[in-house]
This record gives C-alpha cells, structure tokens and sequence, in this order.
C-alpha cells in the first residue's frame, strides 16, 4: 500500500499512514475522545518512539505491557488515555498476527464483498460497528479499496460527498468541515436528551 494520506496533518506522520496499513489501523484505533489529527500522529509517534519506520504488529504484540504503556504515556502522550490504549493497540496487533499472519494489509487484499471488508474489521479489538465503517469508507474513498458493495457497507459514511468523519479528509478545509459536521451533531445529540 502506498497512497497519499492528509489525514494527521503532519506530512511524515501521513506519508506513514500511506505506506503502512497497520499504522493506519492503529489510527483509527486511536481515534475517539481526542481531535482526528492526534489520533492518526499517534502511530508516527508510536514509531519513533520504538526507534522504527514502521509498526510491526508482531513487535508490538509482544513488547513488554509495561514499557509499551510508558511508551504511549511519555509527553506528549499518544492519547488522552495511554494506559488503556497500549492494551488495546497490543491487543489488535495480537489479532493481526494470529489471524492475519502479522499482514495488516491482508486483511482487505482479497475481500470480495464491502459487507466481508466490514465484519473483517469489526473482528478487530477495539472496533465497533462505526469504527468498522469508517474504515471501510475511508479505503473506499482514499486508498481504491472498492469491493462490490463497500458504499452500502460504510452506511451513510460511504456516501459521495460527504464531510461527517475522517474518511472525507483530504486536506485543511476538508478537516474544518468534517469538524463543523461533528460539533452540529453533537449538538442536535444534546438538544435531543435535553427535550
């Protein structure tokens, strides 16, 4: 995989993102609770912090809990929660290397279907159904993983055109519009539990 990513707004943090698909797993991973662009600096500073240029699945699975979580929590930490992320990234590293021979990649080289791409990925640790989808929306959109279906298996994060997560980020005007989309419907969601 090498394709041009936008989405930590850091270029070596994308140009990561771009060729390692693990990388990119982790930072969607990493992505809740934080701004987007932090969580998809997160494998960059993963790397560096490692002394690599890429993330081994096989690596990470098995670095001592300890010193991966104190890796993750070093300032700036990774996340907003580095302990529970460390177990979380070691954790999909783990099922990557049992289940997909340590090839994140493998995991949508041959789908045939974008419903198959969509319960590959919401196996993984830490994914859930959103997740799940957006990941398929975002290789659908950005990185010309286009199985049969992969529209209708992203739901409404798959339509042309649209600004609602990271899979619409492109560039710097792209991001503040995906940020107007969140922040409007977080706050229809609070006008809604308020009534």
């Amino acid at each position: 995989m090498m394709v041009e990513l936008h989405l930590a707004g850091d270029p070596a943090a994308d140009e990561l993102l771009g060729r390692d698909p693990f990388a990119l797993m982790v930072g969607m991973l990493l992505d809740q609770q934080i701004p987007m662009e932090w969580a998809f600096t997160g494998p960059a500073t993963i790397a560096a912090r490692l002394g690599v240029t890429h993330l081994d699945p096989a690596a990470i699975a098995h670095h001592d809990p300890e010193q991966f979580a104190a890796l993750m929590a070093q300032k700036p930490a990774v996340h907003r929660y580095p302990g529970s992320m460390a177990k979380r990234v070691q954790a999909l590293a783990a099922y990557v290397v049992e289940h997909w021979g340590g090839d994140a990649g493998a995991i949508w080289q041959d789908v045939s279907t974008g419903r198959e791409l969509f319960t590959r990925f919401k196996a993984l640790p830490g994914y859930g159904e959103q997740k799940a989808r957006i990941l398929v929306a975002l290789l659908g959109k950005q990185c010309g993983v286009q199985p049969d279906g992969w529209r209708e298996a992203a739901g409404p994060y798959g339509e042309e055109g649209a600004r609602r997560s990271i899979a619409d980020v492109v560039d710097t005007e792209s991001l503040a519009e995906v940020r107007a989309f969140k922040k409007e419907a977080k706050r229809r969601a609070a006008g809604a539990t308020s009534t």
